[in-house]
């Protein structure tokens, strides 16, 4: 399972790529906004600022809904450097553009994916990644794992080389049971995947360890 970290905090990326398991980042202007990001001008100096610190795997959100707008702004955007993923809404102007984009080369994420028919289209069109929001079907009560478990089947009957991208990831909880119905990545805030390092008998088990250790010692 790929790890991507969702945000535009440069800090927060390069905490997560110093642990040695990120794979990749999302991020969208309200991430941008949140670290004080604005204009045109330091919106794609902080994709390069991004792009600089990851290896690969740097989706970069269009803002137009039009076709034309979107393959202007997905141009722009992956113009900036290879590791730059154009991500896509899914509208119907959103699949062409897919389809625009897969044609040329240029590698997509579609986002706001909410149901297997919404995935089943975005493949079809060459989508690289869809993104499903399991914490946004949460709060609607909707069963969130089972569209994963179903996007999955889709994809896996008819050979589809897109991948899974569980998106708007709340909690560790979340990471693991995506991995166990075999999402292919997942994106969410730094806290959620420091929260798989956490377990309350690791702790107990360090602090008898020392503990033992500093008796042997005479300490």
């Amino acid at each position: 399972m790929k790890f991507f970290i969702d945000t535009a905090n440069l800090d927060q990326i390069k905490e997560a790529q110093d642990l040695g398991i990120l794979d990749g980042v999302t991020t969208n202007p309200s991430l941008m906004a949140k670290e004080g990001i604005s204009g045109d001008a330091k919106v794609m100096q902080h994709y390069k600022d991004i792009c600089a610190i990851v290896d690969n795997n740097v989706s970069a959100e269009v803002i137009s809904t039009d076709f034309d707008g979107m393959i202007k702004e997905g141009k722009k955007l992956a113009a900036l450097d290879d590791k730059i993923v154009v991500k896509i809404p899914m509208i119907k102007d959103g699949v062409k553009a897919l389809k625009y984009f897969s044609d040329a080369g240029i590698r997509t994420n579609c986002t706001l994916i909410f149901s297997a028919g919404q995935a089943l289209l975005a493949a079809k069109a060459g989508a690289n990644y869809v993104s499903p929001f399991l914490g946004r079907l949460d709060d609607i009560g909707a069963d969130s794992f089972g569209l994963i478990e179903d996007i999955r089947l889709i994809f896996d009957n008819y050979g589809y080389e897109t991948e899974i991208l569980a998106a708007s990831i709340r909690n560790s909880v979340h990471i693991v049971e995506c991995a166990k119905i075999g999402a292919d990545v997942m994106t969410g805030p730094l806290s959620s995947i420091l929260g798989l390092l956490k377990h309350p008998l690791t702790d107990s088990g360090l602090a008898q360890f020392l503990a033992d250790h500093a008796k042997a010692a005479g300490k």
